[in-house]
């Protein structure tokens, strides 16, 4: 994978300006209240909740705008209606590509998003189109320097870790889905704290973009999706260059 880095993109993403940050801490607030609404707002007792707020630390969410998310969302359950929705379809080049909305209008969803792939060069395409390319894991990256390597080792496989990669930017550490808290919780017991956590999609493979129009479109897509504020994930395959 010529050029690909998980950890300058997570770099990327955390050095985006004022306004793409607070778009992610509205996103993350969309899956807080979802939380709260699906289990309560005690962390303790509500594993998904748990699993968000973690999110949203390694995201770089102060702490007190994640308290005053639960509360507002355990103060305020009945405006709390959104619904999931995911979208598939295909960038330049057969790039594949999943969306996952959280919409309290899945009209208004469903037409900017296929806005945003026809101005990239895309299309969308029938549910389950591209799904069967991706695998759904826990991944937790952690930087260099955040622990060693025996010790991280460890705590990831007695939590339940499937598989633990090493470079020299740091650890990628893929679970189960089911398995993803476990380890979680295991990694920061002994200290460490993820640059990044959550159940995501990984590509089984991915594609290159060479031409210089595809790559323009391609980021196009990327970023219209990431205006969108129907929008919280989008998982593709295109090999991203560092």
């Amino acid at each position: 994978m010529s050029g690909h880095s998980k950890f300058s993109n997570i770099k990327h993403r955390k050095e985006k300006n004022d306004a793409a940050k607070g778009r992610v801490f509205t996103r993350l607030g969309r899956e807080i209240a979802m939380a709260v609404k699906s289990g309560g707002a005690d962390p303790a007792a509500n594993g998904r909740l748990k699993d968000v707020i973690a999110k949203a630390k390694a995201a770089n969410m102060p702490n007190d705008t994640i308290e005053r998310s639960v509360k507002k969302a355990a103060g305020d359950l009945d405006s709390v209606n959104y619904e999931n929705i995911t979208y598939e379809g295909y960038g330049p080049n057969g790039v594949a590509v999943i969306v996952e909305a959280l919409t309290d209008n899945r009209n208004r969803a469903a037409a900017n998003v296929r806005n945003a792939f026809t101005k990239g060069g895309g299309n969308m395409g029938q549910t389950g189109c591209v799904s069967f390319m991706f695998d759904e894991k826990g991944q937790i990256m952690v930087e260099a320097g955040e622990s060693d390597e025996e010790s991280l080792t460890m705590a990831a496989l007695e939590g339940g870790a499937e598989d633990i990669i090493a470079s020299e930017e740091g650890f990628e550490i893929l679970t189960a889905p089911e398995d993803f808290s476990a380890v979680r919780e295991a990694l920061e017991k002994s200290g460490v704290k993820p640059a990044q956590a959550e159940v995501t999609k990984i590509p089984q493979t991915y594609v290159e973009l060479k031409d210089a129009e595809d790559l323009k479109k391609m980021r196009k897509l990327l970023d219209l999706l990431d205006e969108e504020d129907d929008v919280q994930n989008v998982w593709h395959n295109w090999e991203e260059e560092a």
